[in-house]
């Protein structure tokens, strides 16, 4: 069975390379969004020591940390295959990396719907696999929140509902946030949340079911835009939340939004495909 195809990156990603120790200078503004630590020494000793039986074989402290700075280099310049396999490789200590760079890739370079939703269910599957050996990283709940719900919306809300996966991404990330409140994506993806269950079934029945509030997904975004202003995925997704809310009342505010995150300077790959798309949907 053939293996499937990884589009490459369509931008220029010359200014995206890191080299060195360029990564740790960058790495608070590359990573604001999800607050990946920076994976040096320590804290790669803290993954092995974390994950036990779970941890990559033959590997000590510092060979992983240089094996996880160049997947996260690969990640950053949209080298996503790369980012993909050297992360899988390490297992779940190499998860983050990993599901990062599949979900990316899946959003936003792969053009098959059933293409896509295998790749999201894989990358769930990782996430989950990450969460069970290491349940205080952050961001092993949430890459697992961001698969199933990419997943959600591949299959539609209505359809996700029904098989409970609503239950699981809220879960997921009411996690990430007790432990890393400053998780600005997980802010994101949960105003989303909130956003897409009040559109799809209503303010009332939304909120006595599944807890969703309008007044949530705008603390959230509002949240979200002040720890990343830089972003344009924030941006994206506070157009998103606005007309799911509000619908035409706040066309204006939205597409404003999608302005200001197609003008933003992309700090790597992935933002630069978060600009991009920004522009296609103001054209």
């Amino acid at each position: 069975m053939a293996k499937p195809a990884w589009t490459a990156f369509p931008h220029d990603a010359k200014g995206f390379t890191y080299a060195g120790d360029a990564l740790k200078k960058a790495w608070p503004r590359l990573h604001a969004g999800d607050v990946e630590p920076y994976p040096d020494a320590k804290r790669a000793a803290a993954l092995l020591k974390s994950a036990g039986k779970a941890a990559p074989k033959g590997l000590d402290a510092d060979a992983l940390a240089d094996a996880l700075q160049e997947a996260w280099r690969a990640f950053h310049r949209g080298d996503f295959k790369t980012a993909f396999d050297a992360g899988e490789a390490l297992g779940p200590v190499g998860a983050s990396v990993a599901v990062k760079a599949l979900g990316i890739h899946a959003t936003y370079l792969v053009t098959g719907d059933a293409e896509k939703l295998k790749r999201y269910e894989q990358a769930a599957k990782l996430a989950e696999d990450a969460v069970k050996a290491l349940p205080g990283e952050a961001n092993a709940h949430y890459r697992h929140a961001f698969a199933l719900g990419r997943y959600s919306q591949g299959i539609s809300i209505g359809k996700a509902l029904k098989q409970g996966i609503a239950g699981k991404v809220r879960e997921a990330l009411d996690t990430t946030l007790e432990l890393a409140p400053q998780h600005a994506e997980a802010h994101t993806a949960l105003a989303l949340y909130h956003a897409e269950i009040i559109d799809k079934i209503g303010a009332m029945i939304g909120g006595l079911t599944y807890g969703a509030k309008a007044a949530e997904a705008e603390s959230h975004i509002k949240t979200a835009l002040k720890l990343t202003p830089d972003s344009p995925i924030a941006h994206i997704e506070h157009g998103n939340v606005l007309m799911l809310l509000h619908g035409e009342k706040r066309e204006d505010a939205a597409a404003a939004a999608y302005e200001k995150a197609a003008r933003l300077k992309p700090a790597d790959a992935m933002e630069a495909l978060d600009a991009a798309y920004a522009r296609e949907q103001l054209e």
